[in-house]
């Protein structure tokens, strides 16, 4: 008889950013270094004989909970990884509800039809996940392993476990971040023990402790995206987001260069389309970000000159949709860090930065007033 336990990932940049990372290689965020954390407690006192992750950094990282304190080898097994979703890799689920709602409803409904260019069906993961685990455990008879998979891949593996029809798997729910199940398998036979188990998680680092939380309170993050803005058209935008930030920030209007805001974006924009983007709720622009994509390029760099959101849209869990934005953007360059400018006294966004992983590197040069230089590995 072998005993498999089937983990999904700690928390990641999808879970954070709102996107949708299926075989995009996303990183594990701060709160989830803190799952990873819990789940190495959790294991301390089960003995595992291998470790099996699927070849994305996001379970390769988690698995370390478990074969570094154990000093285990990882096994790499590309069968373990997520659901492909093709052409809307690394798209916000904003973009996707926006443009594409039915495919919204196919893929939340988990229905037969759901098949994306260049990505999976529900059935085709489920048949190589499930062919996946049955290969482990024959290689391991008789041993307790250790599996590291993803979400959606462990929903389709528990329910064709179970014998059920892809369109029936939303019945199982979603899976913590680090949720844990257990099987036992002799031969083709398996039984599911416990499933979706994530005991080992305070309420407060538990992704969707916070997300149920969000939704009762009706706080839950609304899902933004991203389309440029025309500074030809629509400079206008750009101009009021500028003089409400500073408004905000400073209490007046004293030392506001409107115009060499506009100039500075404007060429930005003339070297990078991409260069400034209006935050979308719907049809609604909501904020404006801005990335100069030629500077500091040559130190692997990307920067971030301006981040807004207007007042309505503010402690709503919008903003971290913006930094994310920024760092796959930056990321598909070959950045490998984030910088952007602070004011010191503002402390809501010292706050906000901080608590996604910004440090302050020092005082920027050559800014209006005094700004703090935040940066951030990505």
């Amino acid at each position: 008889m072998t005993r498999i336990y089937i983990i999904r990932h700690a928390e990641a940049e999808g879970n954070l950013y709102r996107r949708i990372h299926g075989w995009y290689d996303s990183r594990i965020t701060e709160n989830g270094k803190r799952q990873i954390a819990a789940l190495e407690h959790r294991f301390q006192s089960i003995h595992i004989d291998a470790a099996y992750a699927s070849d994305l950094r996001r379970t390769q990282t988690t698995a370390q909970a478990v074969v570094r304190p154990k000093g285990l080898e990882l096994h790499i097994e590309p069968d373990l990884r997520e659901i492909g979703m093709g052409i809307y890799e690394d798209k916000t689920f904003g973009d996707l509800a926006y443009h594409d709602p039915k495919g919204q409803r196919l893929f939340v409904t988990c229905s037969p039809q759901w098949d994306p260019q260049g990505g999976e069906t529900f059935a085709q993961v489920a048949q190589r996940v499930t062919t996946a685990v049955f290969r482990i455990a024959r290689a391991h008879p008789d041993q307790t392993v250790a599996v590291f998979s993803h979400g959606t891949a462990i929903r389709c593996l528990l329910s064709s476990l179970r014998g059920k029809h892809p369109h029936e798997t939303p019945e199982l729910g979603h899976c913590e971040n680090t949720g844990v199940s257990c099987l036992e398998t002799d031969g083709e036979r398996v039984s599911v023990l416990f499933e979706n188990d994530a005991s080992h998680l305070p309420e407060e680092i538990a992704t969707m402790a916070r997300q149920k939380r969000a939704m009762s309170t009706g706080s839950f993050p609304l899902v933004c995206w991203f389309r440029p803005l025309d500074m030809d058209r629509e400079a206008q935008i750009y101009f009021e987001a500028r003089k409400d930030a500073w408004q905000d920030i400073h209490g007046s209007l004293q030392n506001f260069d409107g115009p060499g805001f506009l100039a500075e974006a404007r060429g930005q924009w003339d070297a990078d389309r991409r260069a400034v983007e209006c935050v979308m709720l719907r049809d609604q622009v909501i904020g404006v970000l801005q990335m100069a994509t030629l500077r500091d390029a040559d130190q692997g760099v990307g920067y971030v000159p301006f981040v807004y959101l207007k007042p309505d849209f503010r402690r709503r869990g919008i903003g971290v949709q913006l930094i994310g934005e920024a760092v796959c953007a930056y990321r598909a360059l070959g950045r490998d860090r984030l910088r952007l400018r602070c004011a010191p006294d503002n402390h809501l966004a010292q706050r906000f930065y901080k608590r996604y992983g910004f440090v302050r590197i020092g005082q920027a040069p050559g800014s209006r007033v005094p700004l703090d230089l935040l940066e951030k590995e990505i």
